[in-house]
């Protein structure tokens, strides 16, 4: 019998329920996890997982933006499954930085794949602004809550924000549109916009043009793209 192809939610369902609370670090009022640690989870489960960073113009491994800012781009491939996480090259005060020094550039993409990591399930409760997944969580008096030194009253819990805005929607067109062009055939595309299908169809009902635009510019890449 052939083996079972690995999907998403294989690995989500895998690495989601790894519990990282002792492997938590803190820095400044940030939340993290070593890349070292991290990468050896995944190695773990997953052996032949790889991981790519985007190389920009004049050989410099970022995205540069007019401003002098910069990005980091990661990609994680486990089998034909394929993430992508971006982050920007940030001071200790989380303000993105302008000609970042490469100690700068090299510490942002090692956070850039752990954050990737994250979207395949490990550790992605950090991005929730929680310590341990839910499922772990024992409900606790608000007393005994980190970074809680008073408490005058009860804080009304606010429904979350749809934060998928104008500004999302050009941002991720031109994410995706900057690694679609580093796939090199065309099973690999496929592959890269089945991984990006929710994002996707959210482009498409809310803002239509866009997602017409999108497939337009892919079109032009795809046709350049060999057939393995």
């Amino acid at each position: 019998m052939a083996n079972k192809e690995l999907t998403y939610k294989d690995v989500w369902d895998n690495l989601s329920k790894i519990d990282c609370s002792d492997k938590v670090e803190k820095k400044m009022n940030l939340s993290y996890l070593s890349w070292a640690w991290a990468w050896g989870v995944l190695m773990e489960h997953y052996p032949q997982a790889s991981y790519l960073f985007y190389q920009g113009e004049d050989d410099v491994p970022y995205v540069k933006f007019p401003d002098g800012t910069a990005e980091v781009r990661c990609r994680v491939s486990i089998d034909n499954l394929t993430r992508e996480m971006t982050l920007s090259v940030m001071d200790n005060r989380n303000n993105a930085i302008q000609n970042p020094s490469s100690r700068q550039v090299n510490d942002t993409k090692m956070r850039c794949l752990v954050k990737c990591l994250a979207m395949w399930g490990l550790g992605h409760f950090l991005y929730a602004g929680e310590d341990t997944p839910s499922a772990d969580k024992e409900e606790k008096p608000i007393t005994e809550l980190k970074n809680v030194e008073e408490v005058k009253k009860p804080v009304k819990k606010e429904e979350p924000k749809d934060d998928k805005g104008e500004e999302w929607a050009e941002l991720f067109v031109k994410s995706f549109l900057d690694l679609a062009k580093l796939q090199k055939t065309k099973e690999g595309m496929t592959s890269y916009y089945k991984s990006n299908t929710a994002d996707l169809t959210t482009l498409r009902e809310k803002f239509p043009e866009k997602k017409e635009m999108l497939d337009g510019e892919l079109k032009s890449i795809v046709s350049n793209l060999q057939v393995v």
